[in-house]
């Protein structure tokens, strides 16, 4: 019987933190100055120029506090998204773009069949947190997109964002400090917010993840700043990748890092990092794929082709106008018949 080699779709998705896309003349932060028409002008430029660069089918945004800007940035790459949407940051009348933190966002070329974004933590899993009290709700609340291949096969794209490991110090209601933030003890026991925060939002999202994939074989693709590594404890309480080792059973819930998954044709470069730190390189900036995009596992459907990572700027120098963020983009492939 003649073998005849399955017809592949592709399907490039990036994740893009692009540090306070923000209109111009707009405070943002109470201790940031706004954007000037002429440093917004820049920020749109070099955006756009880098979303020319990706021409991804999905884009997942972050740190978005106005869609008109994020807009924008996709008008003048010359690529066509008919579809853009960051919830919580919309322009209309009455809203005026994202306040107190910024959103995340899509903008996808595909056809959106369900747009969802999770504000609260499922039951049961707030924290409490030192000098704060209960932490049940996302501060960026995740944005799940629901996307149709021109073949019919459904994807699911979850975009995230999760709490910094910036100090969290006590504040009051106008960002006046409650503490001592030149105690030394006092920054651990901020440090130690931020951690708690960040962990009951990876926890949370892992309760998302576990209902988009228990017994379904519909694939998902979760990408976005998860504000630490992919080995680290966080990022594996969403992930779970590790369990596969010894259950089975835990493939059908579990996330495989799209970077460790690629072909084994791919080029797999030593200059994997999306973010500079203090002058240590690191990859907060992630993209998880369920196993229907592992090409050894028997849910295959599809397989990760390659990984890249746009990241010589971050080498440029601190400029409000560039992200502070390498973006990250995969090349996944899912079969048609």
């Amino acid at each position: 019987m003649q073998y005849i080699p399955p017809n592949y779709a592709t399907l490039f998705v990036a994740t893009c933190n692009l540090l306070n896309l923000a209109a111009p003349n707009r405070v943002y932060y109470e201790n940031q100055d706004a954007y000037t028409e002429r440093e917004y002008e820049r920020k749109i430029d070099w955006t756009s120029e880098r979303f020319h660069a990706l021409n991804a089918d999905v884009l997942a945004v972050q740190e978005v506090w106005d869609e008109s800007a994020l807009k924008a940035c996709i008008a003048r790459s010359g690529l066509r998204y008919d579809f853009v949407s960051v919830p919580g940051a919309e322009n209309t009348p009455p809203h005026t773009g994202a306040q107190g933190t910024p959103r995340v966002g899509i903008a996808t070329r595909l056809k959106v069949d369900e747009l969802r974004s999770f504000v609260d933590f499922p039951p049961g899993f707030g924290v409490e947190v030192p000098g704060l009290g209960p932490h049940t709700r996302f501060e960026r609340p995740p944005l799940l997109a629901t996307v149709r291949m021109k073949h019919g096969q459904q994807v699911h794209v979850l975009t995230v964002h999760l709490k910094s490991k910036r100090p969290k110090f006590l504040q009051d209601a106008h960002g006046n400090p409650l503490e001592d933030r030149d105690d030394r003890k006092v920054g651990v026991m901020a440090s130690l917010r931020s951690l708690l925060m960040r962990g009951a939002e990876a926890s949370a999202l892992r309760c998302i993840v576990i209902d988009l994939l228990q017994d379904t074989n519909v694939p998902l693709v979760v990408m976005g700043d998860f504000n630490d590594n992919p080995h680290s404890v966080t990022t594996q309480l969403v992930a779970a990748t590790s369990e596969v080792a010894y259950d089975k059973a835990a493939r059908d819930v579990a996330l495989f890092n799209a970077y460790e998954m690629q072909g084994e044709s791919a080029l797999k470069k030593d200059v994997a990092y999306s973010h500079i730190h203090q002058g240590f390189p690191d990859v907060l900036d992630q993209i998880f794929v369920s196993e229907e995009f592992v090409a050894t596992s028997r849910h295959s459907l599809g397989d990760v082709r390659r990984v890249d990572y746009f990241n010589d700027h971050l080498h440029e120098g601190r400029d409000r106008s560039r992200s502070d963020h390498g973006f990250v983009r995969a090349l996944l492939r899912l079969r048609t018949a």
